[in-house]
């Protein structure tokens, strides 16, 4: 399943992921970032996205009350509702 998020109060402007049988198979972000998030995004691809959604949620950057990992985690838990699980 492939899945778009548009992130807020964010630099990065989209997210594009790829879930099979709630694995995360690729991740990638438009905007942002650019080295951080592709580490972000090697660092979880391949692993359970319920693992990397408790892993990332809530995690701040700089004063803003989010981040492109917290984002990820929305995106990942919004994901996992459309394929139902």
């Amino acid at each position: 399943m492939t899945y778009t998020y548009a992130p807020t109060g964010v630099c990065s402007s989209q997210i594009d992921l790829e879930l099979e049988d709630g694995v995360i198979r690729s991740v990638s972000f438009t905007g942002g970032c650019n080295g951080n998030l592709q580490g972000i995004s090697r660092l979880v691809t391949g692993m359970r996205a319920q693992e990397a959604i408790e892993r990332l949620q809530g995690i701040q950057c700089g004063w803003k009350p989010t981040s492109c990992p917290d984002q990820l985690s929305k995106a990942l838990t919004a994901a996992l509702k459309e394929a139902g699980r």
